[in-house]
């Protein structure tokens, strides 16, 4: 499996108006074949900076991710919406044990 974990930063004020274009993106994302989460939590501590955490179940499902439409209508939505600061990584991970 692929993990894709990381942070997007967009001014403060536009939070509200991410929000909905967020939600489309992870409802979408969420429907794809090979998607077992997609999310983004808003950090508590540091307004504007958004954690981004994706898991995939091979490397053909994040490329089938990557070529999606509404990850292009997502992209398109960042300059109206002040979005930068992207630093996402991508982590090769096996089955995790129970705690």
């Amino acid at each position: 499996m692929l993990l894709v974990v990381g942070t997007v930063r967009l001014p403060a004020r536009n939070l509200d108006a991410a929000r909905p274009v967020m939600k489309r993106m992870a409802e979408a994302s969420r429907a794809e074949d090979g998607c077992v989460e997609y999310g983004y939590a808003e950090d508590v501590f540091d307004s504007g900076l958004i954690h981004v955490k994706e898991l995939s179940t091979d490397r053909d499902a994040l490329d089938r991710h990557f070529a999606a439409p509404h990850l292009a209508e997502w992209r398109a939505a960042w300059a109206a919406l002040g979005i930068g600061d992207r630093d996402l990584r991508v982590y090769e991970v096996g089955e995790p044990p129970p705690l």
